[in-house]
C-alpha cells in the first residue's frame, strides 16, 4: 500500500467520509465503468450473483465479490431502504492493495 493510499485510508476512517450506495443492474457482466462510490450488484433472472465496486483506498482497483452458493470465497449483501449495502464478512485484499475493510450500511469501516 503506498503512502497515498494510507493517508486517504486514514482520513476516511478519522472522519467517516467515504460512503457507497447501491446500483442494481440485470447483467451478467460487470460494466466497464463503475461510477466512484457506488456499489453495482448484478442480477441475473432476478438472483442476486456479484457486486462489484472500486476499490475504497483509492488505488482505483475494481473489486468483483461473488454472491452464489457454493462458490469461495463468497459474499452475503443486505441492501437497506436507503440504498445502502452491508457486505459480510469483510472484504481482505490478498494482493494489490492489501486493504481490509467492512462495508455495513454503506459505510467503509477499515480494519
Amino acid at each position: 500500500m503506498n503512502i497515498l493510499s494510507s493517508f486517504w485510508i486514514w482520513l476516511c476512517s478519522r472522519f467517516g467520509s467515504y460512503r457507497v450506495l447501491t446500483m442494481v443492474i440485470e447483467a451478467d457482466m460487470m460494466p466497464d465503468v463503475i461510477p466512484e462510490k457506488n456499489l453495482i450488484l448484478l442480477k441475473d433472472d432476478g438472483d442476486d450473483w456479484s457486486v462489484g465496486f472500486k476499490c475504497p483506498c483509492g488505488c482505483g482497483d475494481i473489486l468483483e465479490l461473488m454472491l452464489l452458493a457454493g462458490v469461495k470465497p463468497r459474499w452475503d449483501i443486505e441492501i437497506d431502504r436507503k440504498k445502502r449495502p452491508t457486505l459480510t464478512p469483510s472484504v481482505w485484499r490478498t494482493s494489490g492493495c492489501k486493504s481490509h475493510f467492512w462495508v455495513t450500511k454503506g459505510k467503509i469501516i477499515w480494519v
